[in-house]
């Protein structure tokens, strides 16, 4: 069984860093992408940044400058870190793992809230 847990969520004031980690333990091979989506109040789920194997990343446009996101493949671990954060990232936010063992899998973490406001 697989299992994804999230930390770093919070509240914190515009302008202010958090920094996300989600990592994924238990029978979990051949990760490919790794990444994080959000969805605020009555929004649909968006991504937000995904990263490969090899390194290659992609970030929505309201996020670039601001946010990075990385991966420790011995750890299978995703960070995002947050920067100069605004009300607007306000959201639930969850990992998102995919790859491909025998056949292709996803798995989503529980999600965790970040809170932008003064």
């Amino acid at each position: 069984q697989v299992q994804l847990v999230e930390s770093g969520g919070g509240l914190v004031q515009p302008g202010g860093s958090l920094t996300l980690s989600c990592a994924a333990s238990g029978s979990i091979f051949n990760i490919d992408a790794m990444g994080w989506y959000r969805q605020g109040p009555g929004k649909q789920r968006d991504l937000v940044a995904d990263i490969t194997t090899a390194g290659r990343t992609d970030y929505a446009d309201s996020v670039k400058g601001r946010f990075t996101i990385s991966r420790d493949n011995a750890k299978n671990t995703v960070y995002l870190q947050m920067n100069s954060l605004k009300p607007e990232d306000t959201a639930v936010y969850y990992c998102k793992i995919s790859g491909k063992h025998f056949r292709e899998y996803i798995y989503w973490g529980q999600g965790t809230q970040v809170s932008v406001s003064s």
